[in-house]
């Protein structure tokens, strides 16, 4: 089996009975705000894209690029579809010229033409991506794969139960917002990053330890930041709290715990890998790469300047009537909504700048209102979640007909947050859910979380505790770690307060504790 490096999340898989790219991702995205790095737009993309399969985990932008996938690879590839609750991935792909699609069931193992099978292993929470994330396990003649890519399965022991696994794909470095974009002070901001970039690790340990590959391969991350509003972001400034580390420290922090068996890939990195080991070939050595990352970094940053200027150039549309347009919107989702309203409990207001992030003047702000079921101009009142962005992206929102502003506008990290108390995920759920066909689904899937009674229980030293965290029901057995009277999961770094059962990382998900 032979594996292709090409960026990011994306890899080349080619066997004996066909290939598969996964997850090419080349061109910006999130309003031009991450790029791939090392930088991919360089390869042979017409060759590397004339594929047997093609695997997109999810609808991320920094997965499904569809630009990309509508301009290099070939149409006659044969689509490998998780099994999502919803039609959108299918749909989009179709919308781009695909026609073949294999529909897998999740969790089962498939046979394709010449002995080369598949399984896809779907996450399906509304918190998992947009609606759904996925990993791809690869076997051909002996030799196994688990591309897990960006994916957070709370047990990895169905991938196991296959036969031992060859070559294990993970992502390691962040793929969010948090703390960067909140307003704290910069101590404070720095502790929280360092925080969970120590979780990302842990977590991605704890992976490692389940699956017990024979190579370790760091992918999924991190992005680049070239415009210069977010050039800050790049982990090139020694910051403790930078939350997006690069392979080359994937690499540093695995040795701290014993690991010697990683491989990192570069755009054009070849990794013949067979039942006993796995021969690779680089484009350039890699420590010599990471040595110069700021060279690399400040050249990739000249070279792309044009594009981030013409993304810039289509987003303002200022005849459009943005609180009208959110109006008529937002409100008839706010009527169906009762989870995620009552979820989210207040008003959530949006400040608007006259540029293209937080910096400039606020020339607009309007307040989501939740329990009032209405979007309106903001009247001054106390307000528990507050966002700071610019006036044209929700412009462009607008105009484009987006769904998904987590997978748009949050991930693009220009805006700024604030907020009063804990984390609420029901704030970020709905904003991802601006369709009837994505609330539906969410509603329903909260519908039946919060009827779920968690009966299995597990032990702490002297507390018993529900065996499933309230939050998306990792298997605390295994994720959760105890410090004095607090209990966290490791899957996500929520944490519970074991005497009261409070949640202390976001409102509800209460969970039951009791001391022996």
């Amino acid at each position: 089996m032979r594996i292709t490096g090409t960026g990011h999340a994306s890899m080349r898989i080619d066997t004996a009975a066909g290939s598969i790219l996964c997850d090419p991702w080349v061109n910006p995205a999130y309003f031009a705000s991450w790029f791939p790095f090392p930088d991919n737009s360089l390869l042979d993309w017409e060759t590397l894209g004339d594929v047997d399969y093609l695997y997109v985990s999810h609808l991320h932008r920094d997965h499904f690029d569809a630009e990309h996938l509508k301009s290099f690879i070939s149409k006659k590839a044969t689509v490998l579809l998780p099994e999502y609750p919803t039609s959108q991935l299918e749909d989009e792909l179709r919308d781009l010229g695909f026609t073949s699609f294999f529909k897998t069931k999740s969790n089962e193992v498939h046979e394709l033409d010449g002995g080369l099978r598949v399984m896809i292993q779907a996450l399906i929470s509304p918190t998992d991506g947009p609606i759904g994330d996925s990993s791809l396990w690869v076997e051909h003649d002996g030799v196994r794969v688990l591309n897990q890519n960006d994916a957070r399965p709370t047990d990895l022991q169905i991938f196991n139960d296959l036969g031992h696994v060859h070559a294990h794909m993970l992502q390691f470095s962040g793929a969010i917002w948090y703390p960067m974009v909140y307003e704290l002070p910069e101590a404070a901001k720095t502790a929280f990053g360092k925080q969970k970039r120590d979780r990302q690790f842990d977590r991605t340990w704890r992976y490692i330890d389940d699956l017990k590959a024979d190579h370790v391969f760091p992918i999924a991350g991190p992005p680049c930041f070239l415009d210069d509003s977010l050039w800050q972001f790049n982990d090139i400034f020694g910051d403790e709290g930078n939350i997006f580390p690069d392979q080359s420290v994937f690499m540093e922090e695995y040795a701290k715990v014993g690991g010697t068996n990683g491989i990192v890939l570069l755009p054009g990195s070849v990794t013949e890998l067979s039942e006993k080991s796995a021969e690779t070939t680089h484009p350039t050595p890699v420590d010599e790469f990471f040595a110069h990352k700021r060279e690399h970094l400040e050249e990739m940053r000249e070279r792309k300047a044009p594009v981030i200027a013409a993304e810039k150039e289509s987003w303002r549309h200022p005849e459009i009537d943005v609180l009208g347009e959110l109006k008529k919107r937002i409100e008839p989702l706010l009527e169906e909504s009762i989870y995620l309203a009552q979820g989210v409990g207040g008003p959530v207001r949006f400040d608007l700048t006259d540029s293209f992030g937080t910096d400039g003047k606020v020339v607009e702000s309007i307040v989501v209102d939740f329990p009032g079921k209405q979007v309106r101009p903001y009247n001054d009142e106390k307000v528990r979640y507050r966002f700071r962005t610019g006036r044209a992206l929700i412009e462009h929102l607008i105009h484009i007909d987006e769904g998904d502003w987590v997978n748009s506008l949050f991930l693009s990290c220009r805006f700024s947050a604030a907020r009063i108390g804990q984390y609420n995920e029901y704030v970020y759920a709905f904003f991802k859910c601006l369709s009837e066909e994505r609330l539906q689904y969410a509603e329903g899937w909260y519908d039946e979380h919060e009827k779920a009674v968690e009966a299995e229980d597990t032990q702490f030293g002297d507390w018993t505790v529900q065996r499933r965290c309230p939050h998306l029901k990792a298997d605390l057995s295994r994720f959760g770690v105890v410090d004095g009277n607090v209990l966290t999961c490791q899957l996500h770094g929520w944490k519970f307060d074991l005497p009261s059962g409070r949640c202390l990382t976001s409102v509800g998900h209460k969970i039951r504790a009791e001391k022996n």
